[in-house]
């Protein structure tokens, strides 16, 4: 269940948010509409993940009628992580020196083209370092689950988008409010699995960018 929310999450955020980004800090009229943007965009970044559950739960669950499955669980942790993965792209965007862009339209490139060959390619390292720590941050979440209805326990392996699900986070909740033993011991091992993944993926976010960082040195 982790996995496949995980999978749907990035599949919906990441394009979405990076798309939202490069429109922002690229194509975007500097004036008071896209200040206005960026504030509520950076205010989204703070607001409680149980907000972001309730929305989801009146928005995909109800309205869309996508009922407790995968896909409103995704949608609402995509929700949730989009105005960071935003922030991340928009900070790794802007951290290209101007001098980059200014060359490459010297000689001719649309903006499309300084974007594609020059922009994203130096700004990889941040763009793939906020969108992992993004995931990393959506994979912890429980209350947003909660309230769209995934399952504390799943006796299947979920096949599809809109099938009903379970996560490591609600595992957790749910076996640590058992009062047996074994139920503890179970909470503990998803404990250190789900902190394996994170760490995992925290490391991942490292060297990747160290690895981007080098190769641009390099060049």
């Amino acid at each position: 269940g982790t996995l496949w929310l995980m999978g749907l999450t990035a599949i919906i955020s990441v394009p979405l948010g990076m798309a939202s980004a490069l429109y922002l800090e690229e194509y975007a009229q500097e004036g008071w509409f896209l200040r206005l943007i960026q504030v509520n965009i950076a205010n989204l970044a703070g607001v409680p993940s149980v907000v972001y559950g309730i929305l989801g739960l009146a928005l995909f669950v109800r309205f869309a009628a996508f009922g407790n499955s995968l896909l409103a669980g995704a949608l609402t942790l995509s929700l949730l992580i989009l105005p960071i993965i935003i922030i991340s792209t928009q900070e790794a965007l802007r951290s290209i020196p101007s001098g980059i862009r200014e060359s490459a339209f010297a000689l001719g490139a649309t903006r499309w083209q300084v974007i594609y060959s020059h922009v994203l390619p130096m700004a990889a390292p941040g763009i793939m370092t906020g969108v992992i720590l993004a995931l990393s941050r959506a994979i912890g979440e429980t209350a947003p689950l909660i309230l769209v209805g995934a399952l504390t326990f799943v006796p299947f392996v979920p096949r599809g988008a809109m099938d009903q699900f379970t996560a490591l986070p609600i595992q957790i909740f749910n076996w640590t409010a058992r009062p047996q033993d074994e139920f503890r011991g179970l909470a503990a091992a998803a404990i250190v699995i789900l902190m394996i993944l994170l760490f995992t993926m925290n490391l991942t976010a490292i060297l990747l960018r160290n690895y981007f960082e080098e190769r641009r040195a390099g060049t």
